[in-house]
């Protein structure tokens, strides 16, 4: 144990060289349940591994599966992966050999993939709201409005803009001086938790970063609750109470993907923000939730409310049974 010890002891830097290597501790206050807290983490990741990995594999294997709605689906089932990837398996070396070392070139990239891939989902979710929204209320012009090109160019817009607005946050960072504590009480790179400990005025990391919660993330709420109060008014006045019901059943699996998504992180800020008397550890298991769950239930979600998804697992998982 002292061999795992002995780096953290190197808290502070009198010299003011900036520290180019720091420490994550995992969940602080809770070292001795790291081995029980990794499990729901391990069996999180295996399950978002294989259910969208499964997912991404039939949509693209079955021509009847290609969509808009599916391609968008497959589009975050790759985030998904990605995001999942870039925090659970460096959070699990952490659990289980108290691996929390890391250099600052590494750190720096994990929070320009972690917020960049966080925010590419956001906007494909709004993709998705897009896609339910002229299915329910133009569904004569769906096919000639959602169209394979316009999706790849939705796609690439997506991506452009995570990548764009994330990239200057790696100069922000690197212009820091690390004369602080080189310990990180978390399990994973936070832009503002990473900047904090510098010695340098941070004000335009909080503001940029702040602007980059507005005018994506922020403004990706807007326009997807728009989106759905504007396809509610549509269906409700649908005559048909089976077109109704039909319509309503489509979006179900959105909207709990959605609420899925954006909730805990929503109540993390919050919690950030005006929850002081929280402990830590809350705050990072919080931050870990918003990371782990929606990469594992996405996949259940959409089996489980989607008929044509489920009717293709059932196909590709239990052959001789169809």
């Amino acid at each position: 144990m002292s061999l795992v010890v002995s780096p953290y002891m190197t808290t502070s830097n009198r010299t003011g060289v900036s520290h180019t290597v720091f420490y994550l501790l995992g969940i602080p206050g809770l070292e001795e349940k790291h081995m029980w807290i990794s499990i729901p983490f391990f069996i999180s990741y295996v399950m978002a591994l294989l259910g969208n990995s499964l997912l991404i594999f039939i949509i693209l294997t079955r021509s009847s599966l290609h969509e808009p709605m599916y391609l968008f689906l497959c589009m975050l089932a790759g985030t998904d992966v990605v995001l999942s990837t870039c925090t659970v398996p460096q959070a699990l070396a952490i659990f289980w050999f108290h691996a929390g070392e890391i250099s600052l070139d590494r750190c720096i990239t994990q929070v320009f993939f972690v917020t960049s891939t966080f925010m590419s989902e956001s906007g494909i979710l709004l993709a998705m709201a897009f896609d339910r929204y002229i299915a329910i209320c133009y569904p004569l012009r769906y096919t000639t409005i959602l169209t394979h090109m316009l999706i790849g160019k939705i796609g690439v817009t997506i991506l452009l803009r995570s990548f764009g607005t994330v990239f200057p946050m790696t100069f922000l960072l690197k212009r820091l001086t690390f004369c602080k504590s080189n310990i990180l009480p978390h399990t994973a790179c936070e832009h503002i938790g990473l900047a904090k400990y510098s010695c340098n005025d941070i004000r335009v990391n909080i503001w940029y970063g702040l602007f980059v919660l507005i005018s994506t993330i922020s403004l990706d709420v807007f326009l997807i609750i728009v989106s759905y109060m504007l396809i509610l008014r549509a269906v409700f006045r649908i005559p048909s109470q089976d077109a109704r019901h039909k319509a309503l059943n489509t979006c179900g699996s959105h909207v709990c993907v959605f609420i899925l998504f954006y909730v805990p992180g929503i109540f993390t800020t919050l919690t950030q923000r005006f929850g002081r008397h929280i402990s830590p550890h809350v705050h990072i298991l919080l931050a870990n939730v918003c990371i782990v769950a929606p990469p594992m239930l996405n996949p259940i979600i959409y089996g489980i409310k989607t008929k044509q998804i489920r009717e293709q697992v059932t196909h590709v998982l239990f052959p001789k049974e169809i």
